[in-house]
This record gives C-alpha cells, sequence and structure tokens, in this order.
C-alpha cells in the first residue's frame, strides 16, 4: 500500500504562513497528524494558534463542535527541525516562490524521508519540473496547488512535472478528493490552469481602460451585474495586491516567450511603480484612504420609453427582452425567428444587434443603416440588472435615445461605453473561452478539469468552455476574428481547438 493512501499518514507542511497554516488546517480537520515547520524561530507555533483562534470562533458560532474542536488541535505539532519529519508520508512545501530556494529544501528533504514518501510543491508559478530536476527521485515530486484561503477555496491543481510518477500524481487527487476538496490535473507549463486562464479577465478590463471605453467602476459594474462575475477586474486586483498580480502576470508572459496574448498592462506596471498595489496599501485602481470619494459607474439618464418597438425572439437576449419589456408593462411588436442582419430590436431606422466583435460603426457600415447599437453579451439577461451599450459612430440622437428607452423601459440600468469592439463581458468571456480551449488543445488539462478549475479556483458563474458552448462557439469564434481584425494583433488569435470547433454543433445563440 502506497504511503499517501495508508490511513491517516502523517503529513508535514512546510511553512507557516497564511497558505501553509490553511493547508494544515485542512489536513489534520482531515484526521491526519501535521507536522508543522517554519525556519523562522516561533512562527509555527504561532501559526497553531492562529488556527486555534480561527476554530475557536466557529465554536463560538456553533458551526464546529467542541469536541472536533479538541480532536482537530490535538493533531498539530510544531517541528523545529526538519529531521523530526522523518516518519511522515507526504511533505507539502509552502514557501517563498524561489526555484533554488525550493530545490534546496526538496533535496534535503530526500535525504530525511522514507523514499515511499510523496513531496508536493504549493508553488503557483514555477515549473515542477524545474523543481524536481536535481531529484533523486523526481517521480515522486508532485505539484498540490492550493488556493488562498486554503480551508475555504475547493480547488486544488494537482500538477505533474515531466519526471512526476502518473500513480503520484493519481495518489494526490485521490487524497484532495478525500479532503473533500476538487482536485484537477494539470500538465506543468506556466500558470497551470487558473493562473493562465484567467489572465484575460485582467487584461482585457485593463485594455477597455487603458482606451477609454469606460472607468473602473463602469467597467467592474457591467461585469458583475451582467455578466455574473462576482467581482470586477479592477476591484479584484486591487484586492489581490497589483505587485502580485503583475508579478504573476509577467511571469506567466516571461515563460510563454513574450507570447503578446500575455503582454503585461501599462496601467498596472504603473501602480505598481507607485507603490499603489490596492487595498493594502491604501490606493490601486480605486482611492481606499479615510474620506477619499467612492467611485461609482456611470449610468445613463432616464429616457422617454418609445411609443413602437419590434423585437425579434430566435435568441436568448431577444427573448429575454420581450419577456422584460411585457413584464413591465411595455407596448411593443414580438417577432419570432431573427431580425434583419441578426438585429434583435428595432424602433423606426434604430436597430439594436447583440455584439459580433465588431464596433457598432462598423455594422452599421456593413448592414448600411446609421443608427446602429450594439448590446453586451449577459450571463442571465432575463434577470440582470445592467447592461453595456455602444452607439454607432453615424447613429443618430434620436436614434440612440429610442433604443436607450427600449432598454431602460424593460428594467436595465444602461452602461454606455465608447464605440469599442466587443464591449466588456463579450469580448471577456471569449477571450476566457480562447485561452481555455487552447490550454486542451496544448494537452495542459481536460476539457472538464479547465471548467471546474475556473468555477472552483476563481469562482466564474460558468466555466469558459461551458460558457462558450451557451454563447454557440461559432460565436465566440466570430468575436475572436473580428477582434483580431480590428487590432490585428496575434494577442486575439483563435485558438486551433476553438477554430475546429465549428464543425460541432453548437447549443444556442445569444
Amino acid at each position: 500500500m502506497s504511503a499517501v493512501s495508508s490511513p491517516k499518514i502523517d503529513i508535514a507542511v512546510i511553512g507557516a504562513g497564511a497558505m501553509g497554516s490553511g493547508i494544515a488546517q485542512v489536513a489534520a480537520t482531515a484526521g491526519h497528524r501535521v507536522m508543522l515547520h517554519d525556519t523562522r524561530a516561533g512562527a509555527a507555533e504561532r501559526a497553531i494558534e492562529g488556527i486555534r483562534s480561527t476554530l475557536r470562533r466557529l465554536v463560538d458560532k456553533d458551526r464546529l463542535g467542541a469536541q472536533e474542536f479538541e480532536r482537530i488541535m490535538s493533531q498539530f505539532v510544531a517541528a523545529s527541525a526538519l529531521d523530526e519529519l522523518s516518519g511522515c508520508g507526504l511533505v507539502i512545501e509552502a514557501i517563498v516562490e524561489d526555484l533554488k530556494t525550493k530545490q534546496e529544501l526538496f533535496a534535503k528533504l530526500e535525504s530525511i524521508v522514507d523514499a515511499s514518501a510523496i513531496l508536493a510543491t504549493n508553488t503557483s508559478s514555477i515549473s515542477v519540473t524545474a523543481i524536481g530536476a536535481g531529484l533523486q527521485r523526481p517521480e515522486k515530486l508532485v505539484g498540490m496547488h492550493f488556493f488562498n484561503p486554503a480551508p475555504l477555496m475547493p480547488l486544488v491543481e494537482v500538477v505533474s512535472g515531466v519526471a512526476t510518477s502518473p500513480a503520484v500524481a493519481e495518489q494526490i487527487y485521490a487524497l484532495s478528493l478525500a479532503w473533500r476538496k476538487k482536485p484537477v490535473h494539470a500538465r506543468s507549463t506556466p500558470g497551470f490552469i487558473v493562473n493562465r486562464v484567467a489572465r484575460p479577465y485582467y487584461a482585457e478590463g485593463m485594455r477597455l481602460a487603458q482606451e477609454g471605453a469606460a472607468g473602473y467602476a463602469t467597467i467592474d459594474a457591467v461585469m458583475r451585474e451582467a455578466g455574473s462575475f462576482r467581482m470586477g477586474p479592477f476591484e479584484l486586483m486591487d484586492m489581490i495586491g497589483h505587485d502580485v498580480n503583475y508579478a504573476v502576470t509577467r511571469s506567466v508572459f516571461d515563460a510563454f516567450y513574450g507570447d503578446p496574448r500575455f503582454a503585461p498592462s501599462l496601467l498596472q506596471y504603473e501602480l505598481v511603480q507607485a507603490g499603489f498595489f490596492g487595498r493594502k496599501s491604501g490606493r490601486g485602481f480605486y482611492d481606499y484612504r479615510e474620506g477619499a470619494q467612492h467611485a461609482t459607474p456611470d449610468d445613463e439618464p432616464p429616457t422617454a420609453v418609445p411609443t413602437s418597438a419590434i423585437v425579434w425572439t430566435a435568441g436568448a437576449t431577444g427573448a429575454a427582452l420581450a419577456k422584460r419589456l411585457e413584464a413591465h408593462g411595455v407596448a411593443f411588436e414580438a417577432r419570432v425567428g431573427e431580425g434583419p442582419s441578426q438585429a434583435i430590436a428595432a424602433i423606426g431606422e434604430a436597430q439594436l444587434f447583440v455584439t459580433d466583435g465588431r464596433t457598432a460603426s462598423s455594422l452599421a457600415e456593413k448592414v448600411q443603416r446609421k443608427d446602429c447599437v450594439v448590446i453586451d453579451l449577459m450571463l442571465a439577461p432575463e434577470d440582470a440588472g445592467r447592461v453595456a451599450v455602444a452607439r454607432a459612430l453615424q447613429c443618430s440622437d434620436a436614434g440612440w435615445d429610442s433604443i436607450l428607452g427600449l432598454l431602460q423601459a424593460a428594467g436595465f440600468i444602461v452602461s454606455r461605453l465608447s464605440d469599442t469592439p466587443g464591449l466588456a463581458v463579450m469580448r471577456t468571456v471569449a477571450m476566457l473561452a480562447n485561452e481555455a480551449n487552447d490550454a486542451v488543445h496544448q494537452q495542459v488539462c481536460s476539457p472538464e478539469d479547465v471548467d471546474i478549475a475556473m468555477r472552483s479556483g476563481v469562482a466564474y458563474p460558468k466555466g469558459p468552455l461551458e460558457w462558450a458552448q451557451v454563447i454557440g462557439t461559432h460565436r465566440v469564434l466570430e468575436v475572436l476574428d473580428n477582434l483580431f481584425e480590428f487590432y490585428r494583433e496575434p494577442r486575439y488569435r483563435a485558438s486551433p481547438r476553438l477554430r475546429q470547433s465549428r464543425f460541432q454543433a453548437d447549443t444556442r445563440s445569444p
């Protein structure tokens, strides 16, 4: 029987910071004796006391029984030296993100623990292959990447380096399941799954802001209230810390040999240079200092309800618009099927389209109708509180006002973006889906695992591949191709896997 599959093996956790303490708490809660070690004098003891305080609060709130509290706390041992870890069947490293330091630690551990013991690194960005390169038993080294806070976040990326034994990866996967986590398998490539696939969420938001599409608060509100993301990109980066987020982006960019798709943003670079790291420093994209004015999204002022409108109900957005107008008692003519040039609504000469990645001005030129407005993607258009729209440069004020009034009459708060291709939610989701497809195409992970990772690791409302199926992979590809045509940058090149998917049946269109 292997070391990890043996019942309740002893676990060692090296590094008593926030992540190491969290991992130790998870292991002890699962019934393992946990040896916690840190090179800083007294750090392991302080971490154990910190866990005691955390769990005591759960007891006080009747969320943890007193006996269970005592059982968990009895599992911890503060180890003052590495030699004390000799009997552990699994050693999890959660120390500083430095390759040489990790290599030196694991080299020492190999001479201390049994040959059957598994060595795991919690690295979020360093190659597991590189960490294990100098080991005598590199097949025993595996990535076990938890997300902070480890006791609450369900995802564990089980990362295999070139030399990692498949059996070892499977043992860690099974152990993670036993710890009530949601493990996924990943190959050791830059960013693994989450830190790679999530890059466009930050990058597209910053590009929109840099190009003047809208302010930070407006983009954040659109991503939350239309896209159903838990946090917008700017408030999320402020919470993570720009020093951390920029470093991860730069690490992935460098590891992919400068691939433009992962290029860092000058906006964030300037914040890092200024020491504006976000919440922890008091300033980031937003100002958190006492007395600072709270940033609010720009909402379009109320506009008169149009007296007549046509709504085509073939797609999800058109059908939801019709349902909302009906619920608000607004008179309109509903038509089954698609409107001319796939319009979803019309009022006189003005027409409304779901964005396909082109600017509204380009679309107006194509359909030969100057009063064109494009509407952004919504995760749940029947329930969304806000929507982003853009008007063509050719659009008349009267045409714009009629479409704006129709959307407001349907109960939407409307945020106007400049005439930018793909708007906010659509271009971001398309880029997330593209990166997820490329990760699968390059055999980093399975399609199922990339969706699990993004839902469980960063709380996306849908997995990127799942969302692409809902939108229609043909539409995602169309958006990306139109973005590429507009910018002429390899950043927007479509994944070969996504391009091949056009030969498969889609579910529905937006």
